[in-house]
């Protein structure tokens, strides 16, 4: 349970509490709930409110027994029976739920409207009738003493679907054209209908007649367009609200065409859904991101709901303090805001907990797992816990204990604390000491050199308009840690750096090169603009001619630029050779600086055993001399391209005549050729005698088959003997 108080009123969202992963059993789940204080003291009011992906809407039965809520993925609609504080049945649809509407007392009677055209008629043991309406809608509304169901949708006409004859009657044609909402008076069921022009029509259903129009958007101030109605809500015989897309709530009394007052939401959002709490003179209004609680009165803001995720609707249960919010993920929100009235009868034990409960935080999902990458895990050393059940493989890393990461940081890394502390420390002393002089400099302290070049880019924007429009990084709070924070330093001796550097280099001499061929142009243009004067001022043809190039001059040009380009990718191949033969001649240096640490770790060790070896007595009585026994030696490996030329083989090849030595080295090459590398990777042809080889085949080939004749006749009684009949097969 998450308590929030704005304005001295408490809001318990009911809904809130520890997430458990997933991937856990139910078993281990409520294990888990049970070992800590905070999560035994989580309420679950309903089991399993919620929904596989989206809550779409959500109503409260009449006789306040039954929640009803529809949402995806499959379309489907929810009933759950407060009594049991559990679900009653589910049902699903061939297509998603626009809004839907309790038509009897209890859940025996429901019409869902459907997004594509269709109306189902749903009974207590499922769906009755469905049937399909002219054009798309948007919202319905029963009239109960004629048994008229009126949708309003994409078009002027408000149909009119009689559930008693089971047919259609002659529609309301209004002067909009398109209906978002609509809405009957539950005294004198006058019905209203709110257009997208902005304007509520309202139709008497006994006369079948226009009665008035209310124009809605003339009376919003400040505002240039004219928004459509979004939503409408009567709270009694006189008085009605209207919600518009502009993100107003506007309250009047039928009888006037002036509102009584105006509430603007602030954030230029669509109302969707409104309601009223005539024991507090409340209204609650819902856009997508808050639902406000305010005073009918005055406007005054009482409390406020802010969204995860996007809300759709919301339903309250008359008389209590208690409602529901439909939003775009799995869960179904309950809030209970004991300044709107009293617990309902159903869940009368949330007024002594709240007696008792102080403002608690929201802990964050997952919190008592540490994520940590394949790196990570091999710093902490653990990385044989791969495969286990200690660990769980998500995304690029895995999920670990909490307990268990902070036990093995610990080990790894003793004093991080310390020098975490040492480190806020000596910010804090930095940032409070000021410097004598004080110099106004617009650079950072970190990363200046790409500061720099990030300002450059800001005064100097090139030709392409995405350029032009990106924002400064240096103004930019998400990145202000990157020029603020040493950690984020660009570390020039790294390897990486390295390898780019020339990279960045020929990036940096292309544009002066670019920045050159402007000056040149800029040049060559006042040169021309001269010539152009002079051969103004003179009548002489030659200066015509002569002002434009040859075909020569051109050619020259053009191979120039060519050769200048040539210049630029030889000098960039040498650049980036140079950086890669460095990078490898720091690998080598380390690869020694390792070699030599290791050798003079195993001298120390195996000078470490003489030395006890010297004192120690042996069998016969004598001592162990030092002397007779020397240190014994270490074998090194090395690589073969150092005793490359030094076998036996080429020796002798070294010793032979020029003739000789070509005859075996064609021979070796004939029969050894290579595979990848020069060293140890060779494979070897050869050829064997086949004649020799087939007839030892063959050979014993025979023997194997004399062998097997003798055994026959061994085993194989003969017939002569028997006495056979003939027969005649035809």
């Amino acid at each position: 349970m998450f308590v929030n108080e704005v304005n001295d009123v408490k809001i318990y969202n009911l809904s809130a509490g520890k997430s458990v992963p997933d991937w856990l059993t139910d078993r281990r789940k409520k294990s888990k709930l049970m070992k800590k204080v905070d999560s035994r003291r989580q309420i679950e009011l309903i089991q399993d409110f919620d929904m596989p992906g989206v809550c779409t809407s959500i109503r409260m039965s009449p006789d306040q027994q039954y929640i009803l809520a529809t949402g995806t993925y499959k379309p489907r609609v929810k009933c759950f029976e407060v009594s049991n504080l559990s679900i009653k049945f589910e049902r699903c649809f061939d297509s998603e739920v626009t809004t839907f509407e309790v038509i009897s007392d209890d859940y025996c009677k429901m019409v869902f409207l459907q997004c594509d055209r269709y109306v189902e008629i749903h009974a207590a043991h499922g769906r009755h009738y469905r049937l399909r309406i002219p054009r798309f809608g948007r919202d319905i509304k029963y009239h109960k003493p004629s048994c008229d169901m009126y949708i309003v949708g994409v078009g002027k006409d408000i149909y009119r679907l009689n559930l008693e004859r089971g047919q259609f009657l002659q529609p309301f044609e209004t002067d909009a054209s398109c209906l978002n909402a609509c809405d009957v008076n539950p005294e004198h069921h006058l019905l209203v209908a709110g257009s997208k022009e902005g304007t509520v029509e309202a139709w008497d259903p006994r006369t079948k007649q226009r009665c008035s129009t209310l124009d809605v958007a003339m009376k919003l101030p400040g505002v240039k367009e004219f928004p459509s109605v979004t939503a409408l809500k009567y709270r009694s015989g006189l008085h009605m609200a209207v919600g518009t897309a502009s993100g107003h709530v506007l309250i009047y009394d039928i009888r006037a065409k002036q509102p009584l007052l105006v509430k603007n939401h602030l954030n230029r959002l669509p109302i969707k859904r409104l309601a009223f709490n005539p024991a507090q003179n409340a209204v609650y209004s819902l856009d997508e991101a808050t639902l406000k609680l305010w005073d009918e009165q005055t406007g005054k803001q009482i409390a406020y709901v802010e969204s995860t995720s996007s809300f759709n609707d919301f339903c309250t249960i008359p008389d209590t303090g208690m409602f529901f919010l439909a939003q775009e993920d799995v869960k179904m929100l309950t809030y209970y805001v004991p300044a709107m009235g009293p617990a309902p009868r159903w869940c009368s034990f949330l007024d002594n907990l709240t007696e008792e409960i102080e403002s608690e935080v929201l802990e964050n999902v997952y919190d008592d797992y540490q994520f940590v990458t394949a790196k990570e895990l091999a710093e902490l050393g653990m990385e044989h816990l791969v495969g286990t059940n200690l660990l769980k493989g998500y995304m690029h890393g895995y999920f670990m204990d909490a307990r268990l990461y902070n036990k093995a940081k610990a080990v790894v890394e003793p004093f991080a604390f310390d020098r975490f502390r040492k480190d806020k420390i000596r910010q804090e002393i930095e940032s409070e000491r000021k410097s004598r002089l004080q110099i106004d400099s617009k650079l950072p302290k970190v990363n200046k050199e790409l500061a720099l070049k990030i300002m450059d880019e800001q005064a100097n924007p090139s030709n392409n308009a995405k350029q032009r429009n990106v924002p400064n990084l240096l103004e930019d709070s998400r990145f202000k840690a990157m020029f603020e924070n040493s950690d984020f330093a660009v570390n020039k001796e790294a390897e990486e750096y390295r390898l780019l550097a020339p990279v960045l280099n020929r990036l940096d001499k292309s544009k002066a090169k670019e920045l050159k061929q402007r000056v040149e142009v800029a040049r060559v243009a006042e040169l021309h603009a001269d010539e152009a004067q002079q051969r103004d001022d003179s009548d002489n043809d030659e200066d015509l001619f002569g002002f434009e190039k040859s075909d020569r001059e051109k050619e020259e040009e053009s191979g120039d630029e060519a050769s200048s380009d040539d210049d630029d990718r030889r000098e960039y191949v040498k650049e980036m050779k140079q950086a890669y033969k460095q990078v490898k001649r720091l690998r080598e240096d380390e690869a020694e600086e390792e070699e030599e640490v290791g050798e003079a770790e195993d001298n120390k060790q195996l000078q470490k055993e003489a030395n006890n070896d010297q004192a120690r007595p042996l069998k016969n009585g004598n001592y162990h001399n030092p002397s007779t026994n020397a240190i014994p030696k270490r074998f090194t490996m090395t690589p073969l391209d150092q005793h490359q030329g030094n076998s036996l083989m080429q020796k002798r090849i070294k010793q032979a005549s020029l003739q000789d030595r070509v005859r075996v080295m064609s021979q070796l090459e004939s029969q050894v050729t290579n595979v990848g590398r020069s060293l140890g990777n060779r494979q070897m042809t050869f050829e064997v005698n086949k004649q020799k080889k087939s007839q030892y085949h063959a050979k014993k080939r025979e023997a194997e088959l004399k062998k097997h004749r003798d055994e026959r006749r061994s085993i194989v009684r003969p017939i002569k003997s028997l006495r056979l009949k003939k027969v005649n097969f035809k």
